[in-house]
């Protein structure tokens, strides 16, 4: 494996984003998702992208936050030739390490089915007796 590159950015170029959601199977197309995309980079506490030697987009994470208190770690993906070589461990350890350099001490994330042991190894835990809640409007715009 290629010696990869770690970089905070404040942009990135949309299509190499969107590659990485569909390599996660996070992408459904629409074009008004593609617009946000740039805000969502730039409006992020950190956004994080992994580059192998030629400069390709194989990972990414970041975390949101108001860079006081809180802070969630969201969509680490990391292409599947990737996988397996530490390059989501050590996209999740520098969003983390870079969340408590500015003094946040509560981080959380959401992981899939099947990834708590790999966020175990970094230090994240469940928390009994909390469940993930998701807004969703109702038919009538409630």
């Amino acid at each position: 494996m290629s010696e990869i590159v770690y970089e905070e950015v404040t942009s990135v170029p949309v299509e190499s984003i969107v590659e990485l959601y569909e390599a996660g199977g996070w992408w459904r197309e629409d074009p008004a998702w593609r617009e946000v995309i740039p805000a969502m980079v730039r409006g992020s506490f950190c956004f994080l992208v992994a580059r192998d030697a030629g400069g390709r987009l194989v990972g990414m994470g970041r975390a949101i936050s108001d860079g006081v208190s809180d802070a969630y770690i969201q969509d680490v993906v990391v292409r599947r030739e990737h996988r397996g070589h530490g390059v989501g461990r050590e996209i999740v350890r520098r969003l983390t390490l870079r969340c408590v350099e500015a003094g946040i001490s509560w981080i959380g994330l959401v992981a899939e089915p099947g990834t708590r042991g790999f966020y175990e190894t970094l230090g994240y835990r469940a928390q009994p007796g909390f469940e993930l809640m998701l807004h969703e409007e109702k038919s009538d715009g409630s």
